[in-house]
């Protein structure tokens, strides 16, 4: 059970932090805002590893922090500047397939039907945001495709935090990926931002490191057939939030809801399936 509530709560934070990047992106370029995002989502976790500083079989999660949030995140910043908050939430919303499907593979999960059914809810839903007919004016196809790269970087993290999970405290783990993440974006950036752009993306940052504290607690506790479904229901947070305080750039419409929700569907089917 507390798998499942950090969980949760990790997909409420990361959705907010969606939104959150959203808001600051109309004034600050993608690099600088990943790494605005980045440094206090660093503090954050380092906090967190100061309440257990067992620094024992941390390295290598160094190694996972440069897929995600490192490339994971940069891609993901620049998919939301094109195409929105909402849309890289339900693009977002299809790591448990992805994940699963590297769980199965490398892990050796158990197969189940529910996990047929997870898939095809979720294919669904991406077919109708793919299919989207009146798009937008900023809704770009790459962007779209940055997000799906974003996402198999999310699932391969996930899958590399449970595989070592055994090796080390959840905490220092968090603060590892995400120093390593900071230090791809710090590169990608080339320079350090302003105390202004950092405090345009502290709220963005904050949810993202509490986010990540959660997660790393949740894969410490669950498999990745339960977390990830979970975790991907940020995708409803994600869309809620961007539909409240963006209605007529982000154009929440029926489709984009209904894809929403069956990519959700899907994700606690494949939960289903432990």
């Amino acid at each position: 059970m507390d798998a499942v509530l950090l969980a949760i709560t990790s997909a409420a934070l990361f959705g907010a932090m969606t939104v959150a990047v959203r808001r600051g992106l109309a004034e600050t370029g993608v690099a600088v805002a990943t790494l605005s995002t980045l440094v206090p989502a660093l503090a954050v976790t380092l906090v967190a590893a100061a309440v257990r500083p067992d620094l024992h079989g941390a390295w290598p999660f160094l190694l996972a922090g440069l897929l995600s949030p490192g490339g994971s995140q940069i891609l993901f910043t620049t998919a939301i500047r094109a195409v929105g908050a909402s849309r890289t939430s339900v693009t977002v919303g299809v790591a448990p397939l992805v994940a699963v499907g590297i769980a199965l593979v490398f892990l050796h999960e158990p197969l189940r039907w529910p996990l047929l059914l997870g898939a095809g809810a979720i294919v669904c839903g991406g077919v109708l945001l793919v299919a989207e007919r009146r798009r937008p004016e900023h809704l770009r196809r790459h962007g779209i495709a940055l997000a799906a790269g974003a996402t198999v970087f999310f699932a391969t993290r996930d899958n590399l935090v449970r595989a070592l999970h055994a090796h080390a405290h959840p905490g220092p783990a968090a603060a590892a990926t995400m120093l390593a993440g900071a230090a791809v974006a710090a590169v990608w950036a080339r320079r350090a931002p302003t105390r202004r752009e950092l405090a345009r993306f502290t709220p963005a940052g904050l949810c993202f490191g509490l986010s990540y504290v959660s997660l790393f607690e949740a894969y410490f506790r669950g498999r990745v057939t339960v977390v990830s479904p979970l975790v991907a229901t940020e995708s409803l947070w994600g869309v809620g939030l961007a539909w409240l305080l963006f209605r007529r750039s982000e154009a929440v419409g029926r489709r984009l809801a209904v894809g929403a929700v069956l990519v959700v569907a899907g994700g606690v089917l494949i939960g289903v399936a432990r």
